[in-house]
């Protein structure tokens, strides 16, 4: 950012590349629950005012009157509606926003830009995306896509399958072999995703899965592992800075958020 409502943005060959933006809309947060989501409420604040700063008007669009980001005086303009894709495209009809950030509003706020970029929404108004891209959510959500791609750099992955199917499901826990760890695709926190130790388990799992998410990930079930997560920040001249290592304190298969974590790693070496 320069300060007079330009931002950079990365081209397709790395580089930084000026944007004029006047108006910015903002996916908030949406809902939320106690010990749940409170990061999207914080990041999301510390968005607007970076907009601000720059001179860019914010638009945000959250629904829930008990957050940071929709306090009196913060956003410039703030529509208390549903993150969909119907509504939001109301507002952009509206607001007429140069650019829109998808990626400070959870899970709601991702799936309705996917939405929104393919149903063409986003091209017709001339919206574009800030900060983390649409091709980059995609990636990140759709589990055969984000496996591929850890695969295609050379990272070792469990062995996994997609469906889109119970039957697909079954197929690929058979090849897998029980027990295996189902996850659901574009839901709210993983909804649904859980041990399965046999069909019976598992058909149950994605019946309830299918009925809100389109793909699952049948996935070889590592319980028991050690769990470490890395905190990295990267801005758009791809400098990357690695800000710490976390150690989940309970072994693989206890939810993260339900699992102590410590900074930094307390049983595994630096060799290791």
């Amino acid at each position: 950012m320069t300060g007079n409502g330009t931002m950079s943005t990365t081209t397709a060959k790395g580089g930084a590349a000026p944007i004029k933006v006047q108006s910015a809309l903002i996916l908030g947060s949406s809902a939320l629950t106690i010990g749940q989501a409170g990061e999207f409420d914080y990041s999301g604040s510390q968005a607007i005012k970076a907009l601000r700063e720059e001179g860019i008007r914010t638009v945000l669009i959250n629904p829930n009157i008990a957050t940071v980001q929709t306090s009196d005086g913060l956003a410039d303009e703030v529509y208390f509606l549903p993150v969909t894709p119907e509504y939001v495209e109301r507002v952009i009809e509206k607001e007429k926003p140069d650019a829109i950030l998808l990626s400070f509003g959870g899970q709601t706020a991702l799936n309705c830009g996917l939405a929104l970029q393919d149903s063409g929404v986003l091209a017709t108004h001339g919206v574009r995306v800030l900060g983390t891209n649409t091709e980059a959510i995609r990636t990140t959500e759709d589990r055969g896509i984000f496996r591929d791609a850890m695969t295609g750099m050379g990272l070792k992955v469990a062995a996994s399958i997609t469906a889109t199917s119970v039957k697909e499901g079954l197929r690929a826990a058979e090849e897998i072999g029980y027990p295996v760890m189902m996850r659901s695709a574009f839901s709210l926190g993983g909804l649904g995703s859980g041990y399965c130790a046999d069909e019976k388990q598992l058909g149950e799992r994605m019946r309830a899965a299918f009925a809100q998410v389109p793909q699952v990930l049948i996935e070889e079930w590592l319980g028991g592992w050690k769990e470490v997560e890395y905190e990295v920040v990267r801005d758009s001249a791809d400098n990357c800075i690695t800000v710490c290592n976390m150690e989940n304190l309970d072994a693989l298969g206890i939810h993260t958020g339900e699992s102590f974590v410590v900074a930094p790693s307390q049983t595994v070496s630096d060799v290791h």
